[in-house]
Formats: C-alpha cells, sequence, structure tokens
C-alpha cells in the first residue's frame, strides 16, 4: 500500500541525496563574459564545447563578450510595428486595392448582389 509521498526515500528537510561514488561529474570550464554596462558573469559550460561569442547579460539583458576591454555593442530598441506596418512593408498600395477589390466581390457575389 502506498504511503502518500510522491517521491519514495524522501521526506520534507532531509539532506539531498549523495552523489553516486562511483561517478564523476563531467569535466566542465567556466568563462567570464562581460557586458557594455560593466557587469561580469560566470557562465559554466562543458570541457569540450565551442564556446558562444556572446552571451545575454543576466542583469541588463544586453549581449556580453568574451573580450573584457572590447564589450559588444548595446542593442538598438526596435520601435513598435503594427500588424499594418508590417503589412506595408510588403505589399504596395496598388496591390491592397487590387487584394481589397477581390475580397469585396466575393463577398457581393455571396450574398448574391
Amino acid at each position: 500500500m502506498s504511503s502518500g509521498s510522491a517521491i519514495r526515500g524522501s521526506r520534507i528537510g532531509s539532506s539531498p541525496m549523495r552523489p553516486d561514488e562511483r561517478s564523476e561529474p563531467a569535466p566542465r570550464r567556466e568563462v567570464t563574459y562581460w557586458c557594455a554596462a560593466g557587469h561580469s558573469m560566470e557562465v559554466r559550460f562543458a570541457a569540450d564545447v565551442a564556446l558562444p561569442e556572446t552571451w545575454d547579460c543576466t542583469r541588463c539583458g544586453q549581449p556580453a563578450g568574451l573580450d573584457r576591454a572590447n564589450p559588444p555593442g548595446r542593442m538598438r530598441a526596435e520601435p513598435y510595428k503594427s500588424h499594418l506596418a508590417y503589412v506595408k512593408e510588403r505589399r504596395s498600395d496598388e496591390d491592397g486595392e487590387a487584394i481589397l477589390a477581390e475580397a469585396l466581390a466575393k463577398v457581393r457575389q455571396r450574398r448574391g448582389e
């Protein structure tokens, strides 16, 4: 019969389980990234992976790089664009009028006009 505990062999306030003595953690390396605002952060990677050139700063969200003396520049904030602004980038006014005329013709045909 079940005791109702979701995690078997544990109880509230118990200490974490010991790591298995027969295994070792994967080799890691700690890399420091710096952002333009002067923040630094240490990130741990597996020893055999290629390091990314940039990492997002955990404090300000700007890109951070590996070179302390020359961090990447700040991201340019893109202004908010509405759906209509994106549509106008893809289509000319003439295209829009043609699509509108086609849609109106379909609606009028369904209504029997």
